[in-house]
């Protein structure tokens, strides 16, 4: 069946871009990320481990995918909590998610053959200059700001070669439900030795980083089963892009939750934003 977006897949995306949303917003809120990150990982492992006992292994032919997307997931965890470090959540994540749309279009060109009409064409670069937009919405970015923007860039590009990766290799699976659950198998535990490695014991013994890593690993785990499902069912540079759809949630969450404020800036973003995905619908 050719990859085709639909109204459906559109929603279902965007529902996962919010759940996407939420997980980082946890994982923002926690001191000890890395020991987070470390909770994220054994949740995403139990669940993955759970639904591959019953959905049984993917196609042979899709576990070589599986494996270089978990090795990329590793740079992908290390980048985002540098990205956190170096600078403010509501200015690296709009970078990291909306350098990985025109990445993962150029891409999916020459790597799965998959051409582009020009309405959505022209609707991922917009939606990529609002979700770009967003990382200035509080103002200028300054020369101090430009490590944290370089980490964010890095991170991005870890993101679209993720994509990329598992685009073809959920496309070989045969059932996107044993690649997710063996995808999630694989990335957990390298990033939790690290995790052990660079933190005691007691650190662990934190209640609440465990509860937050915990259900941010669950979020974040059903948050891209989603995402692999959609992308066996459609173009894989469109479902890319409406999932980055995340940053307005993101911002959304900031208000609501975190005080921060959304400010004129920001409802433009918005709007470009959405202006993008109605010409990817297109």
């Amino acid at each position: 069946m050719e990859p085709h977006l639909t109204p459906a897949i559109i929603a279902v995306v965007i529902g996962a871009g919010a759940l996407h949303a939420c997980w980082n917003a946890i994982a923002k809120q926690v001191t000890d990320r890395l020991v987070a990150f470390g909770w994220i990982s054994v949740a995403s492992m139990a669940a993955g481990g759970l639904v591959l006992a019953v959905a049984g292994l993917p196609a042979r032919a899709a576990i070589p995918f599986a494996i270089t997307s978990a090795v990329i997931h590793i740079g992908y965890n290390l980048g985002l909590m540098n990205s956190y470090r170096l600078g403010a959540f509501n200015q690296t994540y709009p970078i990291a998610r909306g350098t990985s749309p025109l990445v993962v279009a150029v891409g999916a060109y020459f790597l799965a053959d998959e051409h582009l009409g020009v309405a959505a064409l022209i609707g991922i670069v917009t939606l990529a200059a609002g979700l770009m937009s967003l990382a200035v919405s509080a103002g200028r970015v300054t020369r101090g700001d430009l490590p944290a923007v370089g980490a964010a860039v890095l991170t991005g590009l870890t993101i679209a070669a993720y994509t990329i990766t598992d685009g073809l290799g959920v496309r070989h699976a045969n059932d996107p439900l044993a690649y997710a659950a063996l995808l999630f198998v694989l990335q957990g535990p390298p990033m939790l030795v690290v995790a052990l490695a660079r933190r005691p014991l007691a650190a662990w013994r934190d209640t609440a980083t465990m509860r937050r890593g915990v259900a941010a690993g669950l979020l974040s785990t059903v948050a891209y089963g989603i995402v692999l499902w959609a992308q066996t069912r459609a173009p894989l540079a469109e479902v890319a892009a409406i999932r980055e759809t995340s940053v307005v949630f993101a911002a959304l969450i900031g208000v609501a939750v975190l005080g921060e404020g959304f400010g004129r800036r920001r409802v433009v973003a918005a709007v470009v934003i959405a202006t993008g995905i109605v010409l990817i619908g297109l």
